[in-house]
């Protein structure tokens, strides 16, 4: 089972307010860089369950959320604390994602 947590415009801003502490992977599934880094994302969400949420948002789907976070490129990994943007990240860089999450989850 996945810990990954699928966000939609319709459950965008509930979840986001309800976590202490998440990242949210902005991604499309015709975007090769975001499918490369797919796999990271979910060993995170697995990772760090109970510690940090990790969640996916499809652009092309939830497109009013990434109208509102100003997602010009993708993918774009953004980190929240209290539903508050503290970091984001730009394009396939797992490492800098690892990163994040990992300062997220102190």
């Amino acid at each position: 089972m996945s810990n990954l947590l699928h966000l939609t415009d319709d459950n965008f801003e509930a979840e986001v307010k309800k976590a202490n502490a998440m990242i949210i992977d902005f991604w499309a599934n015709w975007c090769g860089p975001c499918r490369a880094l797919g796999p990271t994302i979910e060993a995170l969400a697995d990772e760090y369950a109970g510690k940090v949420v990790v969640a996916k948002c499809d652009v092309d789907v939830a497109q009013n959320a990434a109208a509102k976070w100003r997602i010009q490129s993708i993918p774009a990994i953004i980190a929240f604390r209290n539903g508050v943007e503290v970091n984001r990240v730009i394009g396939n860089n797992p490492r800098a994602v690892r990163e994040m999450i990992a300062d997220l989850a102190n």
